[in-house]
């Protein structure tokens, strides 16, 4: 078996394929950007791949919910160690992984199905999840937006999905100079020495763009469509509560949820967070760029 060796977001993390025919590294195309091939730092967790995994017993597990993620239902379990059992649906409503983790993420466990898109869809899910839940400990977000950098400062929009967060920053890309895409669905930020820090990472939604790069977090914006262009800065209240539906967390699991909730306290307390009422237009990019990049 070989150790396969990441580093997002400076955490590192190893990936680990039992004997199969059927996976490997195919399936995590978008993570060779952030190999490394040896570290001495500590890993953030370890995963896996064994389809001889089978589900715990029942008389070991209590369910907590199913949740829709967007992508596909979500089963979830409590075991009696205190860890937990996903079983990750497809938007076929199809079984594509078992993930059993510890109580802190930091070893997991899971077995793939099917042909090889439910395989590279149930493992990114996979590790998207573990990802954002072993870093909660460590002052880091996963967070659903779409990431433009500027000046050396990463710029998220956040949004409900179809809301124009892409489209916002496709208008950055287009009328900004000295614009590029960081991430296009899922970066990450990270507390690093009472900084906040914005990084690519290998999950980009329906953008390929997975790069391994990172920005000091200039600002958060909220999309809003309205009928005409204007931007407001939030208070703190209002910018958590902005904020926290943006960020992967479970509110089932009240160490994780409350080291969640303070992480993005702390990004408050060092960023601005605005709400950009608009239409897809180059006016409220520029009316965004302006006021943000203050």
């Amino acid at each position: 078996m070989k150790v396969n060796l990441f580093r997002i977001a400076e955490l590192d993390i190893s990936i680990i394929f039992s004997d199969s025919q059927v996976n490997g590294m195919h399936l995590l195309a978008s993570f060779e950007p952030f190999r490394i091939a040896t570290t001495n730092n500590p890993k953030l967790f370890r995963l896996t791949i064994d389809d001889t995994l089978r589900p715990v017993p029942k008389e070991h597990k209590q369910n907590i919910r199913t949740f829709d993620t967007g992508n596909g239902d979500t089963i979830v379990d409590r075991l009696d160690n205190g860890g937990y059992q996903y079983i990750i649906k497809d938007l076929d409503g199809v079984e594509c992984c078992l993930l059993i983790t510890n109580k802190d993420f930091s070893d997991c466990k899971c077995a793939l199905n099917g042909n090889a898109n439910m395989r590279i869809f149930g493992l990114n899910n996979a590790l998207m999840l573990i990802f954002a839940f072993a870093g909660a400990r460590h002052q880091t977000l996963m967070v659903h937006a779409s990431l433009v950098r500027n000046n050396n400062r990463g710029y998220a929009f956040i949004a409900k999905s179809g809301t124009g967060k892409s489209t916002q920053v496709s208008m950055w890309l287009r009328y900004i100079p000295g614009c590029d895409l960081m991430n296009d669905d899922n970066p990450i930020i990270r507390i690093i020495d009472g900084q906040a820090w914005i990084f690519g990472s290998p999950w980009s939604g329906k953008t390929p763009c997975y790069r391994n790069i990172k920005a000091q977090l200039g600002a958060v914006t909220r999309i809003d469509r309205a009928t005409s262009n204007s931007i407001e800065k939030l208070s703190p209240i209002s910018a958590f509560a902005s904020l926290l539906p943006s960020c992967s967390s479970m509110k089932w699991d009240s160490e994780i949820y409350n080291a969640i909730c303070d992480t993005i306290t702390k990004v408050i307390e060092t960023t601005n967070i605005y709400t950009l009422h608009c239409l897809p237009n180059e006016e409220a990019a520029r009316i965004c760029y302006e006021r943000i990049t203050q």
